[in-house]
């Protein structure tokens, strides 16, 4: 069973349902992996760059910042880059992802649907 800090782990899914991301253990650290992605989302993430996008890891190095928040750094496959960014539990079936370019600036954040 699961300690009450893992309740980020499974597997979730962006608003758009486009892209299927499993979060899991790494080493001491949390990351997330594409498991499943639209032809859209795939074809988006070729032309920034990343083929294939299933087994990328878009949630890199997350680390407990305070109960319910992680703090890591998140890649964006479509324009081939990594922000600092953090996941905030909402509850049990949704998380909030959000991601900053530089302190604060041109930040967004999207809201990820536990499927399982």
């Amino acid at each position: 069973m699961a300690a009450p800090a893992d309740r980020s782990l499974g597997t979730w899914r962006n608003p758009k349902n486009t892209v299927h991301v499993r979060a899991e253990h790494c080493g001491r650290r949390i990351c997330g992996v594409v498991v499943w992605a639209n032809d859209k989302a795939k074809a988006d993430a070729r032309k920034g760059g990343t083929d294939p996008l299933v087994g990328s890891r878009l949630f890199k190095d997350f680390v407990p910042d305070k109960p319910g928040v992680w703090r890591g750094r998140i890649f964006v496959p479509d324009i081939g880059q990594t922000f600092s960014g953090t996941i905030t539990m909402l509850d049990d079936r949704r998380i909030e992802g959000s991601g900053c370019l530089l302190r604060r600036v041109g930040c967004r954040s999207q809201i990820w649907t536990r499927i399982e």
